[in-house]
């Protein structure tokens, strides 16, 4: 059985981070939870670092600045020990346990780098019925043996883009799994707060799409 490690990574919304580890942890009472606060200048950090205290089997690692969803996952994926690493956004409500095991198994089976809802996207990073499959980030478990072949996570509105065309080229899959029955994704979250902090990147991004650059 792959072992798994799952991972919130965290900034400045500890009401909803809050949340999504009472409701994991109601459901998967044992299963290794690390949150990573991703450098939070909010005052949330003490709520942070108080979690291990309140759930059992929680660690934390606290980053000194905000590197960003996209960095911090890999920062996660190339530090952990665990065959496959489970990323839950702070915005999300489990709902039923019983999800990680299966998951976890088909991630590792051949060809697989990643398991979870898919979906896809243009070589910009938005939605195309003809694009790359991507696993969608808010619930995804991750293959670490193959993810550490391929180019990491990024800084984007899309973060696993760069990751999922290269594992697509070179003929690994996403194993699609109904993981949205088990987890809501209530979508209050981290991005619609404070933005993906690309600035102009982003307009411009959105502006060669719509040109079909």
């Amino acid at each position: 059985m792959a072992s798994v490690l799952t991972a919130i990574i965290h900034f400045q919304t500890p009401d909803l981070l809050l949340q999504a580890v009472e409701s994991f942890r109601r459901h998967e009472a044992s299963a290794p939870l690390l949150v990573v606060d991703n450098g939070s200048a909010d005052g949330s950090a003490r709520m942070v670092e108080s979690l291990p205290d309140r759930f059992e089997g929680l660690e934390v690692r606290m980053l000194e600045e905000n590197c960003f969803h996209g960095p911090a996952m890999d920062l996660v994926l190339r530090e952990a020990r665990e065959d496959c690493v489970f990323f839950l956004d702070s915005d999300t409500i489990t709902h039923r346990g019983g999800f990680l095991e299966p998951m976890a198994a088909q991630a590792v089976a051949p060809a697989n780098w990643a398991c979870g809802q898919v979906t896809r996207a243009d070589p910009r990073g938005f939605a195309s019925v003809e694009g790359t499959p991507v696993p969608v980030s808010a619930f995804m478990m991750i293959n670490r043996e193959v993810y550490a072949s391929l180019p990491p996570f990024i800084h984007h509105g899309l973060p696993v883009l760069q990751t999922s065309q290269a594992a697509a080229t070179r003929g690994h899959r996403v194993a699609e799994f109904p993981v949205e029955q088990y987890v809501e994704h209530v979508g209050r979250g981290t991005a619609e707060r404070f933005g993906y902090g690309l600035g102009w990147r982003s307009r411009l991004n959105y502006l060669m799409h719509r040109l079909g650059i």
